[in-house]
Parts: structure tokens; C-alpha cells; sequence
């Protein structure tokens, strides 16, 4: 009879210390997982792939996420932070020299270390920190990821983003899909970590792992929307009580998916929740707006998120995001808008607000904003026109491959596409990015990038900018 009581012995006393929480769960936590430092060293990737006070809500992202980090014990020698910072002191900061990324929040942006900021900020000197390559740098602090076998990454980037495709703040240049898991297939190759988790925020940002990511090499990622859909910008003006943004603020604060799992890490101790739950917490605040994924090893999000990001008390971050209290109930009221969009928002209030003086200078601002976004989707509709047909050329040019497929068999194709149209045309810019798919398209139809100079030019030779 005692055999077979002290199984049912041990379970009561783990549940009663899963309940209570205090020393019991440390006593009962492997060794291993209560001073992850013991083995390995933690290292962070922070990127907000933007600029423009109209995309503050990157750079808050970022700033908050460092703050998370930080307080969990991780080095400012172990975290490499991207931001074009340009947001603390533009002229249009209601509160110069702060950052915030909640409405009710204190400056994130006290702190934060400027590894790499205004042209610095690109896919050159991103894939060269992950893969800690000091050689390959144009630029900034020369801090990398200069990790070993035993070392667990974890990298967050946030941006507007297309079909395999995610921003960078300098004009017509972008980080591809398949250059982005080819980097993580090198490190992996390296043997130089042993866990990383990837975060990332962007429309569309599903593709940049499906169809690509291999379950084996040890990275699990998770990102804000599928391959198909927008992710969304949150604390706007316009919000309820609680939701929006100081008056002041002409701008959103934040993201969704971005605020979901920050808040969520802020309001937990990081020891006893693992990525799994984390995932769970944050699709389910998402989910009557995007469809949050998971991707690669899915095994690693048993992992818990002190591993990669520290452990520290909830209550040391009220002063970051202010109270907790109703968090779950201010982030499924907020007003969320797409990421595409919240720039539009911006420069609509910019204009609204703006005195005599300015309103011109305003308008045309929020003019220009719209007459890109048709010259864009102009020249896309003709090429469509020209190639299928005006009746078919749409429906081919958005048509979505089956799950599990990688958008586009010929990646280089892609970026030929891209580039050429953008010779022809112009720049793509972060609303144009949405149009990647088109292109991927006509690449797996056989359509060759040499055929597009052609095509481009006679499409958008018919668009010309409008007077204002």
C-alpha cells in the first residue's frame, strides 16, 4: 500500500506548489532550469525595421522589449539592439526624449543601447550580428552574437512587412525570407547556439518561415499573423477610455502581437511560463484580428521564458507599462488598426490638428501618402492586365499557395522582379511590400524577371503623379 501511496503523495505535493507558488516550485524545479545561467549565456536580437515618426510604434516596441530583457538579468553586452532612433526627439514627440508603448505607460526608451541606428539599421549588418560575423559589419557599435554551443538567442523584429518579405528603414531595401532562414541554417551549421526563438511582427510575416523553416535545427519562431493576413497597430488615436493614446499622441503606440506578448511577459513571473503558454495567451488576444503562428522545433516552446529572456518579478515592471490590473481587458477593447494603415491614421490627424499655417504643408503630406499607394496598386493591376487578362489578372496575380508551401520556388526571381519593377516604377515603400506575392506569382508561372523592365514600363508609364 505505501507504493502505491507515494506517487499519489508526490502529485499532491507538486500541485500544491504549482498552486502556491513560492520556494516550493524552486525546490522542485530541475536544477538546470533554476540558474539557466549555469549553462550558456543569454543573447538578444532587437530590430524595429522602420522610421518616420508615423512608425513610432516600432521603435516603442523594441525599446519595451529590451526593458523586459533587462530587468530579467540579461547584459547590455548580450543584447544588440537595431532602431533607426529617429522618434525619441523628432520634432512631432509630444514627450521629448521618452518612449512609450502603453497609454498609461513610462518612458522605455531610458536606457537602451544605439548598437545600430540610422543607415546602420540594415539586412547587411542584421544577418552579420546573427551570425556573429564582426568582419561583415558597415558601421555601428560592432557588437554581434558572438555565442557558442551552449548559448540560447533570442532575436524580435519588428516592421511592416509582405508576402517573404520584412522592411528596413533604408528606401528600397528589404530582408527576404529565404535569406533570412538561409542565415539560420548557416548559424545552425556553425554549431554556435544551442536554442534560439525568433518573434516576429509584421503583415504577412507567417511566410517568412512556412514552407522554409526546418524542425530540426533547433529554432522555434512564432510571428503576428499568417502568411496571408495583415498584423495590426494598437493604442491609435481614436480609442475609448484606457485605449488611446494620450491626447497629445497623433500616433500609435504599439502592435498587437507585439504589446500582447510584452504585456503577457510583463504580468508573469518569466520562471513559470513557458512559450507554449505564451503562444496560447497571445493568439487567443489576436485572434479577431490575426491568426498568431508557430513554426520550427515546436518541442522548444515546452521551454520556459526565463531561459531567453531573464526572470524577474511582474512587479518590477509597473513603472514600464503601468498597471496590469486589466490588461487583458484594455488589449481586447483597444483600438487596433492594420499596420498598412496607421500611418494614413497619422498623417489624417497630422492634418486635422495642424494650424493655418501648416495645413497646406499637411495636406500634401497626406496626399502623397495616398497617390503612392495608387501608383503602386496601379502598376501592379496593369501588369496583371498586360500578362492574364484584366479579368483574370487579378485573381492570378493574389492567388495563395497551398499551407505548407514557401511562397516562391525561385527566390531570386523574386528579387530581380522587385527590383526591376522598382527601376521602372519606383519604390515599392512599406505599403507596396503587400505586392511581393504578385511578383512571386508570375515567377512560378515561368514569367522571368528580363520580361519585367518591359512590362513595368509600359504599366506605369500611364500613372503619373498628381498636382497638388
Amino acid at each position: 500500500m505505501a507504493r502505491l501511496c507515494f506517487p499519489v503523495l508526490v502529485q499532491l505535493v507538486l500541485l500544491i506548489a504549482g498552486v502556491a507558488g513560492g520556494p516550493w516550485q524552486e525546490f522542485l524545479r530541475p536544477q538546470s532550469d533554476v540558474d539557466n545561467d549555469v549553462v550558456g549565456t543569454r543573447w538578444a536580437v532587437l530590430i524595429a525595421g522602420s522610421k518616420g515618426f508615423e512608425n513610432y510604434r516600432h521603435q516603442a516596441d523594441v525599446c519595451h522589449a529590451y526593458q523586459i530583457l533587462k530587468k530579467g538579468g540579461l547584459k547590455d553586452e548580450n543584447i544588440v539592439v537595431f532602431m533607426y532612433d529617429d522618434i525619441a526627439n523628432n520634432s512631432a514627440n509630444p514627450r521629448p526624449g521618452v518612449i512609450i508603448n502603453h497609454p498609461n505607460g513610462s518612458d522605455v526608451y531610458a536606457g537602451v543601447p544605439k548598437d545600430y541606428t540610422g543607415n546602420d539599421v540594415n539586412v547587411n549588418n542584421f544577418l552579420a550580428v546573427l551570425l556573429g560575423d564582426k568582419s561583415a559589419l558597415t558601421g555601428g557599435s560592432g557588437k554581434v552574437v558572438d555565442s557558442s554551443q551552449d548559448d540560447h538567442i533570442f532575436v524580435y523584429y519588428t516592421d511592416h512587412g509582405g508576402p517573404g518579405v520584412l522592411g528596413m528603414p533604408t528606401l528600397g531595401e528589404s530582408l527576404f525570407a529565404s535569406d533570412l532562414v538561409a542565415t539560420l541554417e548557416k548559424k545552425h551549421a556553425a554549431g554556435t547556439y544551442r536554442s534560439l526563438v525568433f518573434y516576429v511582427e509584421s503583415c504577412e510575416s507567417g511566410s517568412m518561415f512556412e514552407g522554409l523553416l526546418p524542425a530540426n535545427i533547433s529554432i522555434y519562431a512564432t510571428t503576428a499573423s499568417n502568411a496571408t493576413e495583415d498584423s495590426w497597430a494598437t493604442y491609435c488615436p481614436g480609442g475609448g477610455q484606457g485605449e488611446a493614446p494620450p491626447p497629445e499622441f497623433m500616433t500609435c503606440l504599439g502592435d498587437l502581437y507585439s504589446v500582447s506578448w510584452m504585456e503577457d511577459s510583463d504580468a508573469h513571473n518569466l520562471r513559470n511560463e513557458s512559450f507554449e503558454l505564451q503562444y496560447d495567451n497571445v493568439r487567443n488576444r489576436t485572434l479577431s484580428w490575426s491568426h498568431v503562428m508557430q513554426y520550427g522545433d515546436l518541442g522548444l516552446n515546452a521551454q520556459t521564458l526565463d531561459l531567453f529572456m531573464g526572470s524577474s518579478d511582474p512587479a518590477n515592471h509597473s513603472a514600464t507599462v503601468g498597471s496590469t490590473d486589466n490588461l487583458l481587458m484594455q488589449l481586447s477593447s483597444a483600438v487596433h488598426v492594420h499596420q498598412r494603415d496607421a500611418d494614413l491614421l497619422y498623417f489624417w490627424h497630422k492634418y486635422r490638428r495642424s494650424s493655418d499655417g501648416m495645413s497646406e504643408e499637411a495636406r500634401k503630406e497626406l496626399l502623397g501618402v495616398m497617390a503612392h499607394r495608387s501608383r503602386v496598386d496601379k502598376g501592379i493591376e496593369r501588369i496583371g492586365g498586360i500578362l492574364f487578362g484584366t479579368e483574370a489578372g487579378p485573381q492570378f496575380l493574389t492567388a495563395v499557395r497551398p499551407t505548407g508551401w514557401p511562397l516562391v520556388d525561385d527566390w531570386d526571381c523574386l528579387k530581380s522582379m522587385v527590383r526591376a519593377f522598382e527601376e521602372q516604377c519606383g519604390l515599392l515603400g512599406q505599403y507596396g511590400m503587400k505586392h511581393t506575392r504578385a511578383f512571386a506569382n508570375m515567377c512560378n508561372a515561368g514569367v522571368g524577371p528580363i520580361a519585367m523592365p518591359n512590362l513595368a514600363s509600359k504599366a506605369c508609364a500611364a500613372s503619373t503623379p498628381p498636382s497638388f
